[in-house]
């Protein structure tokens, strides 16, 4: 079994990254699949046009960007324009997210609605340039350079589309310029301010630029570096400056379609911004469809399929949807979707269709609970990594004096009751307390310990495997509830993500995976030993291959995990488990080929998501397009370098190298390390080892094929080991393995009167 961990472990890096050659090689064949003979893929037709609205005459359309905007900031005191026009549209959050880590500045927030998809100019921003007049029009100075040098390559995908369909583009203020410009930079109409506008109505599509509300955090155009950096009534002064601006321009638009996004933030620290849209119908019924965005109305919420979420939408959305309304087909290059607008909200921001007040109030606390969640993360890590070490220095010590084995059985419990209690908290309204920190802590503490307490004082305290299948069947059930009910938990959680960060908004995240394949594997194999146990060892394998296969399935389903390296790390997972479980050897050869074979199912899957609309296709769709086109190589580089970063993580790392210390110690020399824990757990439950290593295989092979890298390896880790550690002292509390060769099969319930001096 030693020789087995050893192989497996130390092998399975080599084998990843060379089964990753054969995955490329379907990769590469899918662009062969994709296109047809006689088409190049930049001859391909452009199918954004099926987006409703696309190819008719479309609306009018205006889109005011109010860098900054919150919808703190918006109340019927001192913005009482946009109060009121809240009350007349579909309202969401917008995850202004570009490609920085920090805050978005408005010339990045503009330029990422030029170009469609995330884009950033680069340095230190502020706002954007000041264009030159011409004619009517004016001309956004240099604009060129943004793909001669900064490697903008889309920029003014949105003003030439437009301007290619036919349409008349009016903007005001330099940010709107930049999101309307053409590729040479030219919008038909222009006017620096609102006060200096004139003939609303005369152009197809409109963008306007308040910048009041930015404006007291602008310094020599850049934007400032200090997270608050005006006071509190300073701010107020300042919304209340845009909203009187707004106030003047809303009368003078029609029957124009509305969008008001606060595009870009106001300082360093991203926050959800406000979104809202108001159609010529107000009164219209809510709709799910792309392309009837303009129906809204009091109670709407404002969402879109690129985020899965009815209440939150992202920057390159207001492109798709300009588009989509002016009637005009969407380039190929657009990441956005068109929003939507619906009647209740399945998002967990908890916007609902209750009262305008309700409404606000909801969005408020989503951005109340993805700040709390980016400012505490990196203190939850390290804190979970610090008690991990000294989890396992303190095992290691009592184990090996075989002192207070209870305590230490608890302690591993404890442990791995965490992970689940992240998502569980969720179910809570903690972002509307009073002090939103303390309360996340203080109910993620109470909810470990009572799975703790469930785990340990049940009637499955009895079995060697009874506290172990509890905690990883609670893990399994979560978070496999939590995909079938659209994520609402991953969401705003310290084992998630969140849409200020905006990494991921739907879908099983990188540590969700590894937490899910790990209490897959081990959960199963729990249940497959009673089987192997009365001679069924056939059962045991299908069940572990088809619970395997359903949960790898929903893992990577474009719009329900939509997990691209989850899928390849699994299939080798639930491959080892199964073929160990059976009694087969596991070669270097067979790991590689389950490796490959991952990445062959999700390319297929990704290709399948290809064939659909583009509007309706999720990340791995858009995927598969980019390895047809042969764009996909800086998609791959950038995930490996994010890989790489993460070997280097301060709260990761410690916890892989001490469990993996702990672990193969405790294997090599097992009365030295944990008096005999470790192997007495494998005799007693003959397969628990093929869980714990088909984790292991998961988690490495995770930890190689996704950007989270360390992250994927230590979640599997911090669940897998203390969970097997605590099966192992309760095996040892029944008394001394005996003799291999010897040793009679013990009962999944035996006595529970241990030995005098194993009662700690």
């Amino acid at each position: 079994m030693r020789r087995a961990l050893v192989a497996v472990v130390f092998g399975v890096f080599g084998v990843s990254v060379v089964s990753l050659a054969p995955a490329a090689a379907a990769s590469a064949g899918l662009a062969g699949l994709a296109a047809a003979p006689d088409q190049r893929p930049d001859q391909w037709p452009d199918q954004r046009g099926t987006a409703a609205g696309a190819g008719s005459a479309g609306e009018r359309v205006v889109l005011v960007g109010i860098p900054g905007l919150m919808w703190s900031d918006v109340t019927p005191e001192d913005t009482p324009a946009l109060w009121r026009l809240a009350g007349e549209s579909a309202i969401g959050s917008l995850s202004a997210r570009t490609v920085r880590k920090d805050g978005t500045c408005p010339y990045d927030g503009w330029l990422t609605v030029s170009a469609g998809v995330r884009s950033a100019v680069g340095g230190r921003c502020g706002m954007a340039p000041t264009p030159e007049a011409s004619g009517q029009g004016a001309v956004v100075p240099h604009f060129s350079w943004l793909w001669e040098v900064r490697e903008q390559d889309d920029a003014g995908t949105l003003g030439q589309a437009l301007h290619t369909a036919g349409r008349t583009t009016m903007a005001v203020g330099p940010g709107a310029a930049l999101a309307l410009a053409d590729r040479a930079g030219r919008v038909d109409v222009y006017a620096a301010g609102v006060a200096q506008a004139a003939e609303w109505t005369r152009a197809d599509v409109v963008a306007v630029e308040i910048p009041d509300l930015i404006a007291p955090y602008v310094s020599a155009d850049r934007l400032s570096e200090v997270p608050e950096a005006v006071a509190p009534q300073v701010r107020r002064a300042a919304a209340r400056a845009a909203d009187a601006k707004l106030g003047a321009v809303l009368p003078r638009l029609g029957q124009a379609t509305v969008l008001v996004a606060g595009i870009g933030d106001h300082g360093p620290v991203p926050h959800l911004r406000v979104a809202m849209l108001r159609g010529p119908d107000t009164t219209g019924p809510a709709t799910t469809s792309p392309g009837s965005a303009g129906a809204a109305g009091p109670g709407r919420t404002l969402g879109a399929r690129s985020t899965h979420r009815d209440d939150m939408i992202i920057l390159p959305d207001l492109t798709a949807t300009v588009l989509a309304l002016a009637g005009v087909a969407a380039p190929a290059n657009v990441v956005g979707v068109p929003v939507e607008t619906h009647g209740t909200s399945s998002g967990t921001s908890g916007a609902t269709g209750g009262s305008l007040a309700e409404g606000v109030a909801a969005l408020r606390t989503a951005d109340v609970a993805g700040q709390t969640i980016r400012n505490t993360t990196g203190v939850f890590f390290t804190t979970l990594a610090v008690l991990q070490v000294l989890f396992y220095l303190t095992a290691f010590l009592l184990l090996r004096r075989r002192e207070r084995l209870p305590a230490v059985r608890s302690a591993a419990v404890a442990l791995a009751a965490i992970p689940a209690s992240t998502y569980l908290v969720n179910l809570l309204p903690w972002a509307r307390a009073a002090q939103p920190v303390l309360t996340l802590f203080a109910s993620i503490t109470a909810i470990a310990a009572a799975l703790t307490l469930a785990a340990l004082a049940g009637p499955w305290r009895r079995g060697v495997l009874g506290p172990l299948t509890v905690i990883a069947a609670v893990t399994a059930a979560v978070l496999l509830g939590d995909l079938l009910t659209g994520t609402p938990l991953q969401l705003n959680s310290l084992m998630g993500y969140t849409g200020v960060v905006g990494a991921r908004y739907y879908g099983l995240g990188n540590i969700p995976f590894a937490l899910l394949a790990t209490a897959v594997l081990l959960v199963t194999t729990a249940a497959a030993d009673r089987l192997v146990r009365s001679g069924r060892k056939g059962v045991a394998v299908a069940l572990i291959a088809v619970l395997g296969a359903f949960a790898m399935l929903l893992d990577g389903w474009p719009g329900v995990g939509s997990d691209f390296g989850g899928v390849i790390a699994f299939v080798p997972g639930i491959a080892v488990t199964a073929m160990l479980v059976a009694g087969k050897r596991v070669s270097v050869v067979k790991l590689g080929a389950f490796c490959a074979a991952g990445g062959v199912l999700v390319m297929a899957i990704a290709y399948l998501d290809y064939l659909r609309p583009p509007a309706s296709q999720t990340h791995l769709g858009r995927f598969a397009g980019q390895v047809a086109d042969g764009t996909f190589l800086p998609v791959i580089s950038r995930k490996l370098g994010a890989m790489l970063a993460t070997l280097l993580s301060p709260n990761l790392m410690p916890v892989v190298i001490a469990a993996f210390a702990f672990l193969v110690f405790a294997l090599l020399r097992p009365g030295t390390a944990s008096a005999g824990v470790l192997p007495i757990a494998f005799e007693r439950a003959p397969t628990l080892k093929a869980g714990l290593l088909g984790a292991l295989v998961s988690g490495v092979v995770g930890m190689l094929v996704n950007d989270s890298g360390a992250a994927v390896l230590s979640m599997a880790l911090a669940l897998a080991v203390p969970l097997v550690l605590s099966a192992g002292i309760r095996a040892l509390q029944y008394g001394e393995a005996a003799p291999a060769a010897a040793a009679p099969s013990p009962p999944m319930n035996p006595p529970l009167s241990p030995p005098a001096n194993l009662a700690g």
